[in-house]
């Protein structure tokens, strides 16, 4: 039996599959719940009542949906993080400038965090959003936080969460992966063609701390059409190093 303190606590276990669940799915009712997870509708019915009580859950006519108190938690959470005040101001001004997408991403437990997004006036729509948990290798700022992290945690990342595709041009190998890191720490930043949505290229530079490694990252993303020669492998890569440059600053007196 394995020891006291690294055996699982079930019913937080529980909660977190059907918050899941609801946050995929939802509106969803207490059948459909218990279907989906294998679980008795009583139980199901019971951490329903119990997360409404705390209003983390809403009922509706249509079903249980994500309470807004989870809103609370989420905003307090990126507040206390210290690069989205200081990243906050430069993803704005990238997104003005570019006319793109750009987003500030970290890393937590191996994923991919998208801690802040500008819109910028030409830019397309994509189902990332703030607060998004993503695969960190199928993304420019992933790949370049990868980069800038120790092997051996690199390592640890892909055998923690794997190296799923999103595309057909997601690199899965790890072998593969590992030349790609290599190619993003010699030019110093990361391209994504194609790799999490089709027809969408980007391009990320690393956010990073005196040791060199990496805390976060800024990315541009947009159409292949637009994100491509010079523009995607000179002119945005150099407008992001300055922006990461001058975030590292800030950060280093905050």
């Amino acid at each position: 039996m394995a020891p006291a303190q690294r055996r699982p606590v079930t019913t937080v276990e529980t909660t977190f599959a059907l918050l899941e669940r609801l946050k995929r799915e939802g509106p969803l009712g207490p059948t459909a719940l218990a279907d989906d997870l294998g679980m008795a509708k009583s139980t199901v019915h019971r951490h329903l009542q119990t997360l409404e009580r705390a209003g983390v859950v809403v009922s509706t006519d249509e079903g249980y949906r994500l309470g807004l108190r989870l809103f609370d938690f989420g905003v307090a959470a990126r507040n206390e993080h210290a690069l989205y005040a200081v990243a906050k101001p430069k993803v704005d001004e990238l997104a003005r400038e570019t006319g793109e997408k750009v987003w500030c991403i970290t890393e937590e437990a191996g994923r991919g965090i998208h801690l802040y997004g500008a819109t910028g006036e030409g830019s397309v729509r994509t189902d990332a959003r703030d607060g998004t948990r993503t695969y960190l290798h199928q993304h420019a700022a992933g790949k370049a936080i990868l980069a800038h992290l120790p092997h051996g945690r690199v390592d640890e990342i892909c055998d923690r969460h794997g190296l799923p595709a999103r595309t057909e041009h997601t690199i899965t190998d790890r072998e593969e992966l590992f030349a790609d890191l290599d190619r993003v720490r010699d030019r110093g930043y990361a391209l994504n063609r194609e790799e999490s949505v089709p027809k969408l290229h980007a391009v990320g530079v690393p956010i990073t701390d005196e040791a060199g490694h990496a805390i976060g990252a800024i990315s541009v993303s947009g159409p292949s059409s637009r994100l491509a020669g010079d523009r995607l492998t000179d002119e945005l890569p150099q407008l992001l190093l300055g922006a990461a440059n001058e975030v590292e600053i800030n950060l280093s007196f905050s």
